[in-house]
């Protein structure tokens, strides 16, 4: 950033200077010698950068055909035909050019250059009650670190102690910050905005989340699109064709004609100085930056161009489903007692299940409030595969499915919801059951109703969940299809089958197992990838939280910056070739003709930056 500071400020003071200079050249006298001295030194201060790479070209033999021999070849024509000024002026709106192109460049970069700011630089080491400063590269997997208030977590781990309110929205766009507790997941880079923690580290820096960020913004510019692809092929081809042409139109009509050479010399200078093609080559890459930095803003992470183009011809979407379309984890659906209340049911299962790590039994912890009520628990025994038996105040209960009520010979309710129903009895006397389900998230719906309203056509849930449960999440969330009780092989042949029939197909997922599919198909895009490391790897569209709305705005950031690209190749080469013919013909003096070619490139770029704002 601070390079980019320096290098406006010395374009800015280089334009300055040359513009102070030539008005000194033009308010003196001097004629011949003198004069061409006095003009030769604003184009020096201007344009010595450019001469001298130019030339150094030239003589290690790696000549290229760009923007800087033309205009290197066209300012020299101009001097040696008498047009000193036109020479510096020429230069001047260049220079004015390339000041747009570093600012827009810097602003579009903005966004994601943000994203620099998450490595942390050092972490404080607790180790035998002493705190030792260590780079986060040299803490180990295990090391516990302190983290106080308004500093950033230097590493991914688990809180082990304190509790506490993170700003995470360099990683995930949002603003809103989230509370951590003894248990909870942290990540490197968000910024610890009140208590003090302690973090026993799960991950070394190379393999943290903040570094895994970075790697992947860093590798993002080199995978061009194909509209960047073919520009760079025409601008080689374009390049030397023009300068052919220049070549003759200054010297094939006054070989014709017998006269006029110096007529038909500035006539091939003005052709050299309107063909450079910077409008061209500049705008169509800096629309992409800037589509990727919009959308870095909104905490979606595109890998490349060739990413963002794909997304404006997508057809088709599948979607994993357990932690993708629902959130992946066991929650209390319903409650349904008989005899008792729906708290008494909670508190009796939890007393029972208080001893479990099964995730079923967590969810039914979590609902109900156990701590507030005085209940003695004694001789629980786990009864594998059925469920729990627990002596709860001097009363056996019995906690678990269908199969432990019919060997205890209670006729229990029959449940026809999806999910898992833990039924209560109390010896023989039924209490009801606790429905337990995976819970769909709640913008699952409105994100698909969105991608049907853009225009993608086929949308599936691909999933290893039994029949039932797919087919009924699918018609929750407004699926076209469903695929239910699949392997990640099955996955990918169906995705693969997709691709084959013609339909250019994202896949939306968030696990390991979805890796393999993440990268088979057009698009890969993972879901909650903060919590997966394999499948941020493996897409190639990374949305930095759980927030399926964010697939719908990728696609309208693509679509914007590819009807941006197409409006400046239209403009740039419209432009270009009347002004081409306006040269050729002497209609457009160099001075007339090179403000023009700047102002097509300036407003190219302003165009570009509009890819910013979706």
């Amino acid at each position: 950033m601070q390079e980019e500071h320096e290098s406006v400020r010395e374009i800015v003071l280089r334009i300055a200077i040359t513009v102070m200079l030539l008005i000194i050249s033009y308010c003196l006298t001097f004629t011949g010698i003198p004069k061409i001295i006095a003009f030769a030194v604003p184009y020096l201060v201007i344009g010595w950068e450019m001469l001298a790479d130019t030339f150094k070209k030239v003589l290690h033999g790696k000549l290229e055909f760009d923007e800087e021999l033309l205009m290197t070849a066209a300012t020299l024509g101009a001097f040696a035909v008498g047009e000193y000024a036109e020479a510096s002026a020429v230069l001047i709106f260049f220079e004015i050019g390339e000041l747009f192109e570093h600012l827009a460049t810097k602003k579009s970069r903005s966004s994601i250059a943000k994203l620099m700011d998450l490595r942390p630089d050092r972490a404080m080491v607790v180790r035998e009650d002493e705190e030792i400063e260590l780079s986060p590269e040299c803490v180990k997997i295990g090391d516990v670190v302190r983290v106080r208030a308004g500093e950033k977590v230097p590493l991914d781990g688990v809180i082990v102690y304190g509790e506490t309110t993170l700003q995470t929205a360099a990683l995930t766009g949002e603003s809103a910050p989230v509370t951590k507790k003894i248990g909870d997941e942290v990540l490197s880079g968000t910024i610890n905005l009140s208590g003090v923690i302690l973090v026993k580290v799960e991950r070394e820096a190379s393999e943290s989340t903040a570094a895994k960020i970075l790697e992947l913004v860093e590798n993002a510019a080199s995978q061009k699109s194909s509209a960047e692809n073919f520009i760079t092929r025409f601008a080689k081809r374009y390049t030397p064709c023009v300068v052919i042409c220049a070549i003759l139109l200054a010297f094939l009509p006054p070989i014709i004609l017998h006269g006029g050479w110096l007529e038909w010399i500035r006539r091939g200078c003005i052709f050299l100085m309107i063909s450079c093609p910077c409008a061209l080559v500049v705008s169509v890459p800096m629309s992409f930056c800037c589509g990727i930095g919009g959308a870095s803003r909104h905490g979606i992470l595109i890998k490349g161009a060739n990413y963002l183009e794909k997304l404006t011809h997508l057809d088709a979407t599948s979607f994993d489903k357990t932690g993708t379309l629902t959130r992946g984890e066991f929650a209390v659906a319903e409650v349904h007692p008989q005899g008792i209340t729906s708290e008494k049911l909670l508190n009796l299962a939890a007393a029972a299940e208080q001893f479990s790590s099964h995730p079923i039994a967590e969810s039914i912890l979590k609902s109900s409030n156990l701590r507030d009520c005085a209940m003695t628990v004694n001789a629980v025994e786990e009864i594998s595969g059925k469920g729990i038996r627990a002596e709860i105040d001097g009363k056996v209960y019995h906690v678990g499915n269908e199969k432990l009520m019919r060997e205890i010979h209670v006729n229990a309710q029959k449940c026809e919801q999806v999910g898992t129903a833990v039924h209560l009895a109390e010896n023989d006397r039924y209490l009801g059951y606790i429905l337990i389900a995976d819970m769909l998230k709640s913008d699952a719906n409105t994100a698909i109703s969105e991608l049907h309203a853009q225009g993608i056509g086929k949308i599936v849930m691909l999933t290893g969940d039994n029949e039932k449960t797919a087919a009924e999440v699918a018609a929750a969330v407004g699926a076209d299809a469903y695929q239910a009780e699949m392997l990640p092989a099955e996955k990918v042949a169906f995705v693969e089958k997709m691709m084959s029939d013609g339909l250019c197909t994202a896949f939306v997922g968030d696990g390991i197992n979805d890796a393999p599919v993440l990268m088979r198909a057009d698009l890969g895009i993972a879901m909650g990838a903060l919590g997966s490391q394999a499948a941020m790897e493996a897409a190639d569209i990374v949305l930095m939280d759980d927030k399926l709305e964010k697939i719908a705005k990728s696609i309208a950031i693509s679509r914007k910056t590819m009807r941006i690209v197409r409006e400046n190749i239209v403009l740039a080469l419209v432009v270009k070739l009347l002004i081409l013919v306006l040269g050729a013909v002497g209609a457009a003096g160099m001075t007339g003709a090179m403000i023009a070619d700047v102002g097509v490139l300036i407003l190219a770029v302003l165009n570009a930056l509009r890819c910013m704002r979706v």
